[in-house]
């Protein structure tokens, strides 16, 4: 906590978390042009952010994209805000962001959540594709998964319909989980593609999550993963259920 609350103390940082929420997936150069300072310096800037791993990072080429991480930023507000928030005040505080601010489509449209959890990859692998371990952080949905390739990868909602639909695309347990995104609650949306990527590092797993083409699914993910990995986390290091989520 103590990184995260250094690294948004400062006004130029919390300015590039700013571009980065509005247009995830940009380069050095795209930060710095729009940031009136040195090269060396909005670096510098970076650094720190992605110490405090509130920025994570994506090579493609010759080019290096930065990703907002919102799962930090959503644990602090599970232990420092959500205890004494109202349901009402947050939906106002959601309504009128929503009404204020354009959403502008990302040129770079991947969405990438990364938490560290403190867990062995077995016992994540195990909450990510166990029935009874989804429902208790991710909105009371059940997965039901053909763990193969071509095999199905879907969830059930608390009544048995399937809200969440998709197919395994590459698997490898315990490290790597590929699989198609269509979600029934958005039938405009498109199907995407989402991977979990799991490495353990000393007592502690790191856990990417990365959804490809968000966007286009227009399911909500950009606040809806955050919360569901919150989740996994708090259920995996406590035993518990986030009771904060709802879930």
């Amino acid at each position: 906590m103590d990184a995260i609350f250094k690294a948004l103390s400062d006004p130029t940082r919390r300015a590039l978390l700013d571009a980065l929420r509005r247009r995830d997936g940009q380069t050095l150069t795209d930060l710095e042009a729009g940031m009136g300072m040195t090269r060396f310096g909005v670096m510098k800037h970076l650094g720190v952010l992605e110490d405090a791993n509130l920025v994570v990072t994506r090579k493609v080429g010759r080019f290096k994209h930065h990703y907002l991480n919102a799962a930090p930023i959503q644990e602090l507000a599970d232990r420092w805000i959500a205890p004494y928030a109202k349901p009402l005040a947050r939906y106002a505080v959601d309504l009128k962001r929503q009404l204020e601010e354009p959403t502008p489509m990302a040129a770079t449209p991947d969405f990438i959540v990364v938490t560290y959890i403190r867990t062995t990859p077995a016992a994540l692998w195990e909450a990510i594709v166990n029935p009874e371990m989804t429902r208790q952080y991710y909105y009371g949905s059940r997965v039901q998964p053909d763990l193969r390739v071509g095999g199905r990868f879907h969830y059930l909602d608390p009544e048995g319909k399937v809200n969440l639909d998709g197919e395994i695309i590459e698997i490898e347990p315990t490290k790597k989980l590929v699989t198609t995104f269509k979600a029934t609650w958005a039938p405009e949306g498109k199907e995407t593609r989402v991977m979990y990527e799991i490495e353990p590092i000393g007592e502690m797993c790191k856990l990417t999550l990365t959804h490809f083409d968000a966007a286009a699914a227009k399911a909500g993910v950009e606040e809806g993963w955050p919360l569901i990995l919150a989740g996994l986390k708090t259920l995996l290091e406590t035993g518990k259920p986030m009771a904060s989520s709802g879930m």
